[in-house]
């Protein structure tokens, strides 16, 4: 794949993530469609990516028709070999407070709106036998902090869903990578979203307080460079630098907060085998 000039589609690319990825397909020869939900915004970042060979069209994942945007550019001739998952946000609610419909906003967002795009792509890829849907996830998915837990639970049902996914459609030669993502340089940090239920007296003192107030003030640093991270990403979807010979590697896990949190899932599941490994293995049928 590394010397193959791919078509990417990737969402949310006005800022962050999607912005830097975009630029360093584009850098590299590749075809970049961007999307966000309002290109009027950025139009300087549209001339630039339209100026280098690539598209902006307007995409809004929330919509139940945002599928037909692929639809769309298949039947034009841009047949996309890249389907990156990229757009979102995150709420953030102790699990108690949060309202049903934040919760619901939420996943269409994070869920819902990337299950539409990879279910639209798929008959297309399937019908060349390639391609190569990414999803961009976080480590909150594995251990997330208080507040977290809706947003952890859309990316950690987003990511099992994709675990089955890869096995459904590897005989068509299609790949999946989940990029797990810990703290990183993006405007993220600076657009906080809190729940609109007050903290219940009880909190107050708790860890969940506090990092609530540390979002509220901005105080938490993140640890990553985006476009350091971004550059990874494109090289192992290429098959290049660090992802030359791991084609079929699927989890690609990025920022120095992400070691811990790795060997955190490992221990938690490793705890759990040790102390009931015995009764996981006592309650079959009887033969």
């Amino acid at each position: 794949m590394a010397t193959t000039k791919l078509t990417w589609l990737i969402t949310g690319c006005s800022s962050g993530f999607g912005l830097s990825l975009t630029r360093a397909a584009q850098a590299n020869g590749h075809k970049v469609i961007a999307t966000s939900r309002n290109p009027s915004r950025t139009p300087e970042l549209v001339a630039e990516v339209e100026s280098k060979g690539g598209k902006w069209i307007k995409l809004d994942v929330d919509s139940r028709e945002s599928g037909d945007v692929i639809t769309e550019l298949e039947r034009g001739g841009d047949h996309i070999d890249v389907l990156v998952n990229n757009a979102g946000y995150s709420i953030y609610a102790p699990v108690e407070t949060v309202q049903e419909e934040e919760v619901r906003t939420q996943m269409e967002t994070m869920f819902f709106g990337p299950l539409r795009l990879i279910r639209a792509v798929l008959p297309h890829m399937r019908q060349r036998r390639s391609g190569v849907i990414v999803n961009m996830s976080s480590g909150a998915s594995l251990d997330g902090i208080p507040t977290m837990g809706v947003y952890a639970g859309a990316k950690a049902g987003l990511d099992a869903l994709t675990r089955i996914l890869a096995k459904e459609v590897a005989p068509f030669n299609i790949r999946t990578l989940t990029v797990v993502l810990g703290t990183f340089n993006t405007n993220m940090p600076n657009s906080v979203v809190l729940g609109k239920s007050p903290l219940p007296e009880d909190y107050q003192g708790t860890f969940t307080e506090q990092v609530q107030g540390l979002l509220v003030s901005g105080k938490i640093k993140p640890n990553g460079d985006k476009d350091k991270a971004m550059q990874a990403v494109y090289q192992v979807v290429a098959g290049e630098g660090v992802g030359e010979g791991h084609q079929t590697e699927k989890l690609l896990p990025l920022g120095s907060d992400m070691t811990p949190r790795l060997k955190g899932a490992q221990d938690y599941l490793g705890h759990a085998l040790e102390v009931f490994g015995s009764v996981t293995n006592r309650v079959d049928v009887a033969k």
